[in-house]
């Protein structure tokens, strides 16, 4: 480990030399990947430099304490050293960790995709509760939420809506959100007071850097048509809504968000650059004969991983086997004892080989 860390602080050291340049400063896509590589790096070199400040330590006590031959300030050295080596076995546990590989789409910003699935008008509307979930949760952490395509229910739901998350740790907070979440409740629909079951899907998706997805625009087939609301009714008096089928892979993307064809477009893009890239990743895991792993769990669309019970207030993620009674404060956007929860999970099981 410590060839390692000798190695990453020099790599770190040569960073720091080579963003301080005029060189780096007036090329941004250089410095993003530099600024970005230095900050990946500077939780293990403070970690590292403490590591080694206390390592000195120990040895300098060391040899005070063979020449010391008081008693009194023998047992003192002793008890420093012995606080010392406490601390310094803590960072080593901690630099384990840090050195773990990194999920290559650690800092990346998401798109997330949330669909009504079983229970009709009822999952609709929590599809719609789900979206504001995690727009406040976003909020929390001052995280930037854009609409890219939506697509509403007669009620007030969406049977569809995809959404971009923009800013830091955006992924490693909120990918382990993909699968499906089951609530029980009484609708607002039923008259006789039943509970239901519904069910809403979640996809989280990396969004995809244009350098690690190209695509040919001459395999892409572009409609253009006019954006509707609820019911169908006509919303817009231009061609402005857009659909992109890519040829290749039959992946159809299409948005009406925005008024503007060419902002459409764009939009529309961004959402079929994140699904190829999932579609390449799955396709690379079953060439190598592995199940595609969502962090915690097997992160399958089709996976129950959650369960919001509206009666008992209650909220159960049956990945991690974790019931929490707080429910009213998740559904506004309080996630955050669950998702230190999962990623805790995530870091115990990379530490014990369970998960790469």
């Amino acid at each position: 480990m410590n060839e390692k860390l000798v190695r990453l602080e020099k790599e770190f050291l040569q960073l720091e030399e080579e963003l301080a340049t005029s060189e780096v400063m007036s090329q941004p896509k250089i410095l993003r990947e530099k600024s970005k590589r230095h900050s990946e790096l500077t939780p293990v070199i403070q970690e590292y430099r403490k590591w080694k400040r206390l390592d000195h330590e120990l040895h300098e006590s060391e040899k005070f304490l063979k020449e010391e031959k008081d008693a009194e300030m023998r047992r003192f050295l002793q008890t420093e050293m012995s606080a010392s080596q406490e601390k310094k076995e803590a960072v080593e546990k901690e630099l384990e960790v840090l050195l773990l590989p990194r999920d290559p789409h650690s800092g990346k910003d998401i798109i997330m995709e949330i669909r009504a699935g079983t229970g009709g008008d009822e999952a609709a509307l929590f599809a719609a509760e789900l979206y504001r979930l995690y727009v406040r949760y976003s909020e929390k952490h001052s995280w930037k939420v854009e609409i890219l395509e939506a697509n509403e229910s007669e009620i007030g739901g969406f049977k569809e809506i995809i959404f971009s998350v923009s800013g830091e740790k955006a992924y490693d907070y909120l990918k382990f959100e993909s699968g499906t979440h089951r609530v029980q409740r009484i609708p607002v629909t039923e008259s006789g007071g039943r509970i239901h079951t519904s069910a809403v899907t979640v996809a989280v998706l990396p969004e995809a850097e244009e350098t690690e997805i190209e695509i040919n625009p001459n395999e892409l087939r572009i409609d253009v048509y006019r954006s509707s609301g609820p019911g169908g009714q006509s919303v817009n008096t231009t061609d402005s809504a857009v659909r992109i089928t890519h040829i290749p892979s039959g992946l159809v993307v299409s948005c009406q968000d925005e008024k503007s064809q060419i902002k459409n477009k764009a939009k529309a893009l961004r959402v079929l650059r994140a699904r190829l890239l999932e579609k390449v990743e799955a396709e690379r895991a079953a060439e190598i004969a592995q199940e595609r792993k969502a962090q915690v769990g097997s992160g399958d669309r089709s996976q129950r991983i959650r369960t919001y019970n509206f009666p008992q207030g209650r909220i159960t993620d049956h990945r991690i086997g974790l019931t929490l009674y707080n429910l009213e404060a998740v559904m506004q956007g309080d996630l955050e004892e669950m998702s230190v929860a999962l990623r805790e999970h995530e870091r115990q099981q990379k530490l014990s080989g369970e998960i790469d």
